[in-house]
């Protein structure tokens, strides 16, 4: 099982009947495809869907259909098409319940940095400091390193912020963190990862207690739409 597999496999686990989901690009875009069976669960992407379903088949993707990321989605019955406006009122109003975005650095105080590099062209900001700001709770799903195994998990962003307000819970391929008023708090390790390996990929004080679980891995999910 690849490193993404295994972060939107935990993820999904997260998600609970009824929520409305908002998934950033990239890596947060697999988690409909583990959601876990006999729940229902409205994905929502900032550029105008609300009823998002996993990536089509290949050969039946709709060209009016794309995430904020421009990648084909799904659809499910009743999903509905709405404008900006109203995809921001969703997300500045607090109604999502959950948004699962990607990450490239978080610290020690749980912020999130994810929208630019300096130096680098980005299209713009997105809706990353809305939603990250709006939503009830937020979800890093990201590698634990970037390449050359630089930790992404560092003492303080050296990276522009996203937002002044701390996340709820980085996923990565080796651990489950929560960030905490205490610090961030090593709750989970893969299968096969040791306590130690976490640590030594990590450049952040994590919070160890005494007793670590074994991070479930879903295998009870819907078949992708």
């Amino acid at each position: 099982m690849d490193e993404k597999t295994i972060i939107a496999k935990r993820v999904a686990l997260e998600l609970k009947d009824g929520d409305l989901v908002n998934l950033g690009i990239g890596l947060p875009t697999m988690v409909p495809q583990f959601l876990p069976s006999k729940i229902e669960v409205y994905f929502q992407s900032e550029n105008g869907i609300v009823g998002l379903a996993a990536m089509p088949a290949e050969g039946y993707e709709n060209k009016a259909l794309t995430d904020a990321g421009g990648g084909y989605v799904g659809a499910i019955p009743g999903a509905a098409s709405i404008d900006s406006a109203l995809s921001f009122g969703l997300i500045r109003g607090g109604h999502l319940d959950l948004s699962v975005l990607g990450g490239l650095e978080v610290d020690e105080l749980g912020l999130l940095a994810n929208w630019m590099i300096p130096g680098k062209m980005v299209p713009g900001m997105g809706g990353a400091m809305d939603i990250v700001s709006g939503a009830k709770r937020v979800i890093v799903a990201m590698t634990h390193t970037a390449k050359g195994g630089k930790p992404k998990i560092i003492p303080a962003c050296t990276l522009p912020l996203t937002s002044a307000r701390r996340v709820s819970l980085i996923v990565t391929e080796l651990a489950v963190i929560e960030p905490t008023d205490e610090g961030l708090v090593l709750r989970e390790v893969a299968p096969g990862v040791t306590v130690e390996q976490v640590v030594a990929a990590t450049s952040a004080k994590l919070i160890i207690p005494a007793n670590v679980l074994t991070m479930p891995i879903n295998v009870d999910a819907q078949a992708a739409a």
